[in-house]
Parts: structure tokens; C-alpha cells; sequence
């Protein structure tokens, strides 16, 4: 009996552990450019298009000024894309951070769409609220 708990707790902990792996976002997305909050900001103060793919009560509780909040589950797909952004113009997607794979997602489907100037704010949110930068 105790042989048998013990594998079931190994198996329950492996289980966990892929998981919580499988919840983390890439450090990077190949075909998309790669920023940092520094960066976020300087596409940002150019007018670049922010898209937030956080759950709607996650965009509620703040968010960059002026992001298109496109929820993943329920409202991103190709045609709501394109009513925000062009094809050819800077498109920045951003979630909550290293633990979440929205916005690498969402950059993905994009380059697939056809969107060409697609960047990853894997750091998302909670990075650019860390600097300073200004939040809704």
C-alpha cells in the first residue's frame, strides 16, 4: 500500500509540475520581434496598436491606455484583428507576464493571418506597471 502512494504522489507532483510548464510563455515567438518594457514603450509613444488578450476582468483591473482588449476565449480571431489593426502596421501583444501564453498565442495567430510587424511583450503588464509607465 504504501508503494502504491508513493507512485501515486510521484505521478501527482510529475502531473504539477508539466502543468506549471506547460502555463509559461516562451521567451520568444519565432517570425515576432521581442520587447522589453523599454522598448513596449518607445513602439507606445510611436502609436503603435496594443492588443490585450487577458480575460475580460483582468483588462477591467488595469491595463496599457488605449489597448484593443481582444479576450482570447472569446473575442480574438482574424476578422477583430483586422477591424483594430492593419497588416502592415506595428501590432504589440501583451498579457500578464512570464506566466501567461496569451499574448504568444495571439502573436502567432497573427503571423499567420499575415500581420508583419507583430512584437511579443512577453513581460506584458505587470512590467510595464513596474516602470512606471502610465495605466488605465
Amino acid at each position: 500500500m504504501k508503494t502504491i502512494a508513493k507512485i501515486c504522489t510521484a505521478a501527482l507532483f510529475m502531473f504539477a509540475s508539466a502543468a506549471t510548464i506547460a502555463a509559461e510563455a516562451p521567451m520568444s515567438v519565432d517570425g515576432t520581434t521581442y520587447v522589453d518594457a523599454a522598448q513596449a514603450k518607445a513602439l507606445f509613444d510611436q502609436g503603435a496598436a496594443f492588443v490585450d488578450p487577458r480575460r475580460n476582468s483582468e483588462f477591467e483591473a488595469g491595463r496599457i491606455p488605449d489597448a484593443i482588449h481582444l479576450e482570447l476565449k472569446s473575442a480574438f480571431n482574424e476578422a477583430a484583428l483586422a477591424d483594430n489593426v492593419q497588416k502592415d502596421e506595428p501590432v504589440v501583444f501583451y498579457c500578464n507576464g512570464a506566466k501567461c501564453p496569451r499574448s504568444a498565442k495571439c502573436s502567432e495567430m497573427a503571423l499567420n493571418w499575415g500581420y508583419s510587424k507583430v512584437y511579443y511583450f512577453r513581460d506584458g503588464f505587470p512590467a510595464w506597471k513596474a516602470a512606471g509607465y502610465p495605466v488605465e
